[in-house]
């Protein structure tokens, strides 16, 4: 089974390398994004690829994109990746690229909680609230919030953790209209994809979003939508409160991670076999559960 672990197309400029996704420059108002099969965990790159994850990602958050085109605008063009590469080249984007609008990113994630979980839950058993969000008292270990909170993240450099910042924090950095536009169509993507997504048996735990502007100040919902990388997905044949969930994504990585002795910075340990290959497997389970599809 091939893997791309890095793209190396030279038909196009190549504008830089995130930890999963590759962008290139079309022309000067488009970029093309290749997404590869590396995966991240504790923000550390590993060094194997998982066969066929970026296909997923990719065809994930063109389901999503498409579902959810009424709710705000995305960045996809519909142009065909395959026709603006050279004919060499097209192995490296079939199925694992896209040509989008070439925006100006707001350095805000938008993160949407409907259940308390992760750095949510150790936060809430700190303080009571999630980054600055009071929660009712008594609340367990995966439990479902009492409605969707909005819970931002500003973005941080290559190989450091995002930062969770409050409400006003965001207002401060990027304005209180934008910050409220925002806030406000991220929970409506989250509700209509967690009411979704319950009809395939899967809890979508939380996500979360990145917005543009184009040069126009048009708002564009980019990069990925809720992929297995962006969201917590769990099976609710599963689902237990005061329990951690198994979830669709890296969390065989993670688990394997989590005993070895390494001070989870690069380099990272190398991946068993094994690993590598229930990663891949539950990651295209997650597709096919959610979307109805298998990779195309």
């Amino acid at each position: 089974m091939s893997t791309l672990y890095e793209s190396t197309l030279r038909s196009l400029p190549l504008l830089g390398r995130g930890k999963v996704r590759d962008n290139y420059a079309v022309g000067s108002d488009k970029l093309l994004i290749v997404t590869t099969d590396r995966l991240s965990a504790f923000d550390v790159i590993m060094g194997e690829p998982i066969p066929r994850k970026g296909e997923v990602l990719n065809q994930m958050a063109d389901f999503w994109f498409e579902r959810l085109k009424h709710v705000v605008p995305n960045h996809l063009t519909g142009i065909a990746p395959e026709t603006v590469v050279a004919p060499g080249e097209v192995k490296q984007v079939k199925g694992r690229a896209v040509v989008v609008k070439r925006l100006e990113p707001i350095l805000v994630e938008a993160v949407v909680r409907g259940y308390l979980a992760g750095s949510g839950w150790k936060d809430y058993q700190a303080s009571g609230a999630v980054c600055g969000v009071a929660l009712p008292p008594g609340l367990r270990n995966a439990e479902k919030l009492p409605e969707p909170i909005f819970t931002p993240a500003a973005k941080a450099e290559m190989g450091h953790h995002d930062e969770n910042i409050t409400f006003d924090e965001m207002e401060r950095r990027i304005g209180t209209e934008l910050s409220a536009t925002i806030r406000d169509i991220s929970i409506r993507l989250y509700r209509e994809a967690a009411d979704y997504a319950a009809t395939r048996g899967i809890i979508i735990a939380d996500t979360k979003f990145e917005f543009g502007l184009d040069e126009r100040g048009e708002l564009y919902l980019m990069d990925e939508a809720l992929t297995a990388d962006s969201s917590r997905f769990w099976p609710a044949d599963q689902y237990a409160v005061g329990t951690n969930p198994p979830s669709f994504d890296k969390q065989f990585v993670r688990d394997w991670l989590e005993t070895q002795n390494w001070g989870k910075e690069p380099p990272a340990p190398k991946l068993p076999d094994d690993v590598v290959a229930k990663t891949s497997a539950k990651y295209q389970e997650a597709l096919e559960r959610l979307t109805g599809q298998k990779l195309a």
